[in-house]
């Protein structure tokens, strides 16, 4: 194949990706990116553990993508999770499986991995322009801002991968929404996704205990339940548990204005069993020693739980404690949320992840309309995506 010159617009996980696979192919890449350096995200995304991936059966970890499953199957299956560990393990960084099923590099860090990486693309000749900031086309050109004024940049073929809209500061901010759908280009509404709920907590569980963890609990909204934990906070609930739900809580919220969750404190037990040890109280027992000793609930459980009307029957109260009701009345905004839903629908691609409205620019990771809960799953679709555009440029340009 000859020698073509393609333009990346964002140097994240997906636009890394595209540029490896078409350099290695010995085309001549550029990765053009709006922020002082590459991957900012990707570095803060491995502060806590860098989670590459998941280790649970692919048709599980294909559905955990909820309607976009069936448009991401092609690219998950051509570089899954397998790909995903061998890949890292080529750049030096072994993978290992946690508990959870989550893969994690050794380091549990992303510094060292992105030096690996970087330097295997500046060995295949990977190009970076940064400061950079692209405002979307003149002509056939690439529009950029640059320190040293407006720049516009041709090239046989270009990958648009700037990311969703949840991290502003990082380089995701969403600004590419306008020039793309200005061009007929259909763009699904940016939406916060793995985000906390609001919450309308009293003056006084907030002050006692906002900040505290809520371990061990069981978070219902619609027909999802989700085992975990969460921390109380000023404004709700944030963690696990709820950023697994947040799909579903934020799409009811909009359409009728709250959504009504139910919270498990005691998830390991029934409310049979519960109510069993519940009916073994003594007749003087007042009913903070019943919710502490013998329900065995913490404070923040048992503040959360007095947010309400608590029976004294054991029956009435197993129930109560088994499913707490909450409501939520809306989901932290974009600027608070690790992901972004929405982007450039499926139907504005064809089957190599080309643009159908700009023949020859292609689109990759999370500026696409999926989302994903957190475990890997979001790193994963990024890099997945992110070798399909590469290889859908391969495609193109071989046809040309």
């Amino acid at each position: 194949m000859s020698r073509s010159s393609v333009a990346i617009v964002g140097a994240g996980p997906a636009g890394l990706m595209a540029a490896e696979i078409l350099s290695a192919a010995g085309h001549a890449v550029t990765v053009y990116e709006r922020m002082p350096n590459p991957a900012r995200r990707f570095l803060m995304a491995g502060v806590g553990g860098l989670n590459l991936t998941h280790s649970e059966d692919f048709a599980g970890f294909v559905a955990r993508y909820r309607e976009a499953a069936g448009a991401l199957y092609p690219a998950l299956d051509a570089f899954g999770p397998r790909a995903m560990r061998d890949w890292a393990d080529g750049l030096g960084a072994a993978t290992f499986t946690g508990s959870s099923g989550r893969v994690f590099p050794e380091a549990m860090k992303a510094s060292p991995l992105l030096r690996a990486w970087l330097a295997r693309l500046d060995g295949q000749g990977v190009r970076f322009a940064l400061r950079h900031d692209w405002r979307g086309w003149d002509g056939e050109a690439l529009a950029f801002d640059t320190p040293d004024g407006p720049r516009h940049v041709r090239a046989d073929a270009a990958i648009l991968a700037m990311g969703g809209a949840s991290w502003p500061r990082l380089g995701s901010d969403g600004a590419w929404v306008a020039p793309v759908s200005g061009t007929g280009v259909a763009v699904a509404p940016l939406r916060p996704s793995n985000c906390g709920i609001a919450v309308a907590w009293s003056a006084r569980l907030v002050e006692r205990f906002a900040g505290a963890p809520l371990k061990t609990i069981a978070l219902t909204a619609g027909d999802e339940t989700v085992r975990g934990e969460a921390v109380l906070t000023r404004a709700g609930l944030e963690g696990g548990a709820v950023y697994a739900l947040s799909p579903l809580i934020r799409d009811e919220a909009s359409a009728e204005g709250v959504a009504a969750l139910s919270l498990d404190l005691k998830p390991g037990m029934s409310t049979q069993a519960l109510a069993a040890r519940l009916a073994r109280t003594r007749k003087g027992d007042s009913l903070s020693n019943i919710l502490r000793k013998t329900a065995r609930l913490d404070p923040v459980a048992i503040a959360l739980l007095r947010e309400g009307a608590v029976p004294r029957d054991p029956d009435a109260l197993a129930a109560r404690i088994k499913a707490v009701p909450l409501v939520a009345t809306a989901v932290a905004g974009l600027d608070r949320a690790i992901s972004t839903a929405g982007g450039v629908r499926f139907d504005a691609l064809d089957d190599r992840f080309m643009l159908r409205a700009r023949p020859g620019t292609f689109a990759a990771g999370e500026m696409l309309d999926w989302e994903a809960p957190t475990g890997g799953y979001l790193l994963q679709a990024s890099f997945a995506t992110g070798a399909a555009a590469a290889r859908g440029v391969m495609g193109w340009l071989g046809e040309r």
